[in-house]
């Protein structure tokens, strides 16, 4: 199957400013989350590409944008269930402020039970995150191939949802990963599992994600060999 690369969007101005943005119309990168989505572009620049599937929210349009324009011919599509959790009433609230709530240990220690006043559960944020990317996935492998590569960008709780589920970890765990602006974090789904192959990774090379040509068979009859789901063993 393919391998998605979950972008974290570049920092924005709630970022700095230690403001819970949520869904906030309006928030965009600032200057560090600028250079920092050029930065992840360029990183990303040589890689062939089959998609780029963005959250709604303008830091990640940004961030979407600014990878597509190193990609002639691709541009981002909007998936709303990569959008940020829906933080309800605490949206626009310092988390300086949040911190002095009850639902905030909930939210830190059993997060799979924390559902946001007026807003969404975060078992409701994993399952939408999740679909979408299992989705995108299976379209890509019949439109590209098993081998297709693809970006989707994201916030970052949703990406560290996405993870704990990748790695068959409870919801409850997933605040024990972390995941900073602009980084990217890579998985490869199989028919039995999924791979966890970079996590909050914001420097090392790419290339060699870039799928080898597939090995010429000596027989025409011959189909080619089904991708495997198994682990290897000892070391490569």
């Amino acid at each position: 199957m393919p391998t998605v690369i979950l972008v974290r969007h570049g920092r924005s101005s709630a970022n700095s400013s230690g403001v819970l943005a949520g869904r906030t119309p309006g928030v965009k990168l600032d200057e560090t989350g600028v250079q920092q989505a050029a930065a992840v572009a360029e990183r990303l620049a040589g890689l062939p590409l089959a998609a780029i599937v963005t959250s709604p929210l303008d830091r990640c349009k940004q961030t979407a944008a600014a990878i597509a324009r190193l990609h002639d011919g691709l541009r981002p599509a909007t998936d709303r269930r990569l959008t940020e959790c829906g933080y309800g009433d605490w949206t626009g609230q310092k988390l300086s402020t949040l911190m002095k709530d009850p639902l905030w240990p909930v939210v830190q220690q059993h997060p799979s039970a924390a559902v946001f006043p007026n807003g969404e559960s975060m078992r409701g944020m994993q399952q939408r995150g999740v679909d979408a990317v299992r989705d995108h996935d299976a379209a890509l492998a019949a439109s590209h191939g098993p081998d297709a590569l693809w970006v989707a960008v994201s916030h970052g709780d949703v990406i560290k949802a996405i993870v704990a589920d990748a790695l068959g970890q409870h919801l409850d765990t997933f605040q024990r990963i972390v995941v900073d602006t602009a980084s990217t974090t890579i998985i490869s789904y199989t028919p039995t599992r999924p791979f966890l192959v970079r996590l909050n990774d914001t420097g090392s090379e790419l290339a060699s994600l870039i799928p080898k040509p597939a090995a010429k068979s000596k027989s025409t009859r011959k189909k080619p060999a089904a991708p495997s789901s198994d682990a290897v063993v000892g070391g490569r």
